[in-house]
């Protein structure tokens, strides 16, 4: 009933880091998942292990204290973690992927040996912060702002949906650096590091989500929060240029933790339709379960082989917008469709909170929604389509 990662082709390191992942996953982290869910508790001391072993800082240049491993050894081990528990997945993800692409491209020698060691070794937990209650999917459009303020800068403003908002001790945060007067649009917005412990910075209560439920989700508000100079990531007005950068990365591990949780709910529907009976014999016997248990398995395997495609390419640095987009729709709306079917082949068990395809089918939603909607990966897609002709 083999149903996860294959691990024939993969490399010596490859098997390695997925046997050290799953073997984590399994012990320290899927037993907990359902009450971690129940009690919407954010298990900060397992992520703290997480980074003792190397997996917050795996794609981070071995100078900077990371392993600097390639993309799709990092998704092979977020793909175990996912298929845990998407929750903690998700603060895996983000932290290794925008705060940390942000800071190796664009980050000053100084705040390299500041922030992205102590990230890569798992000391610090990092997140990031664009969207506004009324700046979504038009990111561009918030509102925050920052003012100089002799050398450095005044923050004030709202953040929301920020995940790892209230537990995190550093955040990326995209605010408007130019003036009310003279807007400039995306170009008018730039990107501050800011410790948590910073005055100012008050992260709301957690959200009271449908799913990711042990993932911290929090508002955040910017009351008249300093900075000094050196907290300006890059280039002022480049913000918005680096976020989406960042999101080209996130998008992909969005897109594998679609896969680990689509690919847990099948794990699960081929073991229930070995043991569950009706009408005298398991229900794998049944053709239109069996029908439904291949297109499962097949879409499954198609979005893992869309979102290690894009890893590649972006491991040779080429454009991967497009092709991160891809994956991520793909593969979020891959992680609906299945574990819907699963819930499906469950029957009345799979609607109930004793049994684990109840839990999955709530996680997988938020997938087709953070990091992009549908909607904006299908926009993505459409104009990089013409942009090439």
């Amino acid at each position: 009933m083999a149903t996860g990662i294959e691990t024939a082709g993969l490399t010596d390191l490859q098997r390695q880091i997925v046997d050290l992942a799953r073997d984590f996953a399994r012990t320290h982290i899927e037993p907990h998942a359902a009450e971690w869910d129940r009690t919407k508790h954010f298990a900060r001391d397992v992520i703290d292990e997480m980074g003792k072993l190397g997996f917050l800082g795996m794609v981070t240049p071995e100078e900077y204290d990371g392993m600097g491993l390639d993309t799709v050894t990092y998704l092979l081990a977020l793909e175990e973690i996912a298929a845990a528990d998407a929750s903690i997945a998700v603060s895996m993800s983000i932290h290794n992927a925008i705060p940390t692409t942000m800071l190796v491209k664009h980050g000053t020698e100084a705040q390299k040996e500041r922030w992205l060691k102590p990230m890569a070794r798992g000391e610090i937990l990092a997140g990031f912060a664009l969207s506004e209650p009324d700046a979504g999917s038009d990111a561009a459009g918030l509102r925050a702002q920052a003012v100089r303020d002799g050398d450095g800068w005044v923050l004030n403003g709202a953040k929301a949906w920020a995940t790892n908002g209230g537990t995190a001790d550093l955040m990326m945060i995209m605010v408007r650096t130019d003036t009310p007067t003279a807007r400039r649009g995306a170009k008018g917005i730039s990107t501050f590091i800011v410790p948590t412990d910073t005055p100012g910075y008050r992260p709301g209560k957690p959200e009271d989500k449908m799913g990711l439920r042990a993932s911290n989700t929090a508002a955040i508000a910017l009351e008249e929060l300093r900075l000094p100079a050196a907290a300006l990531l890059g280039e002022e007005g480049m913000g918005f240029v680096y976020a989406m950068e960042g999101l080209d990365a996130g998008r992909l591990g969005i897109a594998i933790q679609a896969v680990g949780i689509a690919r847990r709910a099948l794990e699960h529907a081929v073991a229930y339709c070995v043991e569950r009976k009706q009408f005298g014999k398991p229900i794998r016997e049944f053709e239109a379960v069996q029908f439904k248990l291949a297109d499962m398995a097949t879409r499954v395997e198609a979005a893992r082989a869309l979102a290690h495609a894009a890893a590649v390419r972006k491991d040779r640095s080429d454009s991967v917008s497009q092709m991160a987009s891809m994956a991520k729709l793909l593969a979020s709306e891959t992680a609906m469709w299945v574990t819907t079917q699963a819930v499906q082949l469950f029957g009345g068990y799979g609607y109930m909170r004793d049994f684990p395809v109840e839990k999955l089918f709530r996680d997988a939603k938020v997938t087709e929604i953070y990091e992009g909607t549908s909607e904006i990966q299908r926009i993505v897609i459409a104009r990089s389509l013409y942009s090439r002709a």
